[in-house]
């Protein structure tokens, strides 16, 4: 199985970003992120074997932080602008590097890859196709009056399994 940790974007975010996606969506066939699946990743583990899940929920059990607050705000692209793959809404909340931190710091010892990349939180709403017109996506982009999609407290994190869309296994407090 696909397993990942994460932050799920409560209902009152994910619905405005709805409404962005819902304005959007007709100006480029992106294949567009299930509004239903919205979340923050703090670390992809990738496949793992269905035995060893619970020395991962234990690892995750064992994260001490306290509740943050996260902002989601700002649009953006991965790798960057001139050669999208990913169309992402920002979010903010440096507690988020460290929660990160830990949990990278808590697999290792199960031999989950470290990442090679740094950090960098994101909400992911679509995925580009290579080639892709994006002219008039763009223009209606830097036309919006506002790409604050609002603040939430997180309160827990979640091991995801990735299945059809995305499944919590297990939840943790912060």
């Amino acid at each position: 199985m696909r397993l990942f940790v994460g932050i799920g974007i409560p209902r009152d975010v994910a619905d405005r970003l709805a409404v962005l996606v819902a304005h959007l969506h007709a100006l480029a066939p992106l294949r567009w992120s299930s509004l239903v699946d919205l979340h923050v990743t703090t670390k992809f583990i990738g496949e793992w074997p269905d035995d060893r899940v619970p020395d991962v929920e234990a690892a995750l059990a064992s994260l001490a932080r306290a509740p943050f607050d996260i902002a989601v705000r700002g649009l953006g692209w991965f790798p960057d602008a001139s050669a999208p793959r990913v169309f992402w809404a920002g979010v903010d909340a440096p507690e988020l590097g460290a929660l990160a931190r830990d949990t990278e710091r808590a697999l290792v010892s199960l031999r989950v890859e470290p990442e090679a990349r740094a950090y960098a939180p994101h909400i992911t709403l679509a995925r580009v196709t290579p080639s892709m017109k994006l002219d008039d996506l763009r223009a209606a982009i830097a036309r919006l009056p506002s790409t604050d999609f609002g603040t939430f407290r997180a309160e827990t994190f979640a091991l995801y399994e990735s299945r059809s869309g995305h499944h919590v296994r297990r939840e943790f407090p912060l």
